[in-house]
């Protein structure tokens, strides 16, 4: 599995799963897109992946949130006829608290980040990929997009039921095709994610086997987009997770998840 020549773009790419997405298919021969909002971060990183692979690498600032961000960044690839191979929608934050805790502009950012510049970037490229037989495209989902919805972090599990239910059915579109898309699910995974959305010192509390490294998370979601595979979670605690929620009745696995997010903000106003 390799993407000599190929050019990838990565949003989020400053941090975390999107840092580990770039390291993986520099690794592989593809030339690097870097999006994120840290200039410093993305100068960092470019360096880092120049120096270690024999690969073209760019970097574009831009905020997601912001509605013209993916066309701008279509403009400025198209401005020296830089075709995108491989996207990798990952870019994306966490509200916690529960949804009336947050302001309707909060709730707008969120929703244009995780839901809106996904489609947005997906539909910019997506044409290019079908004129030349060829494309990859995951988008960063969770096992949260899996679930039934929790109490608190109100739009993140459905956001990332979007992104599941999106990606069936764009590779039901492309089927037939060398062009693959597919929703990477994963759990909790060791990133700056909890920091940014002030909950590190809660997971803290949690089990060690709930938690990924991103590195096995990111190598597992390339090989799975190469194969086919639509929905692919990784790790088998997170799994077992979504296997369960799968057999149990629907109003058992809804109980379940209420009871185990009431858990978890009892825990988190015992901390404060």
């Amino acid at each position: 599995m390799t993407y000599d020549g190929k050019w990838a773009l990565v949003t989020g790419a400053s941090a975390g799963i999107g840092t580990a997405f770039a390291r993986a298919l520099a690794a592989r021969g593809a030339n690097l897109i870097l999006v994120a909002r840290r200039r410093d971060r993305l100068d960092a990183l470019a360096n880092e992946l120049a120096a270690a692979h024999p690969i073209k690498t760019r970097i574009i600032v831009a905020d997601l949130a912001k509605p013209d961000a993916p066309a701008e960044i279509a403009l400025d690839l198209a401005a020296d006829e830089t075709c995108v191979d491989i996207l990798v929608n990952n870019a994306g934050f966490g509200m916690p608290g529960q949804y009336t805790q947050n302001d309707w502009p909060a709730h707008r950012d969120f929703i244009e980040l995780m839901v809106t510049s996904y489609a947005h970037l997906t539909r910019l490229f997506l044409p290019g990929m079908q004129a030349r037989g060829y494309g990859r495209i995951i988008l960063v989902s969770s096992v949260a997009g899996l679930m039934p919805g929790s109490s608190g972090h109100t739009l993140y599990g459905a956001s990332k039921a979007f992104l599941v239910s999106f990606a069936q059915s764009l590779a039901a579109e492309c089927y037939g095709t060398d062009i693959r898309v597919s929703a990477a699910c994963p759990g909790f995974t060791y990133s700056e994610f909890h920091d940014v959305n002030e909950t590190r010192e809660l997971v803290s509390q949690m089990p060690k086997y709930m938690f990924m490294e991103a590195e096995p998370v990111v190598e597992g979601a390339l090989r799975a987009v190469d194969k086919g595979h639509v929905v692919y979670v990784p790790g088998a605690w997170n799994k077992y997770v979504v296997w369960l929620m799968k057999a149990l009745p629907r109003p058992w696995a809804a109980a379940l998840v209420r009871r185990r997010s009431a858990r978890f903000r009892r825990m988190g106003q015992a901390m404060r």
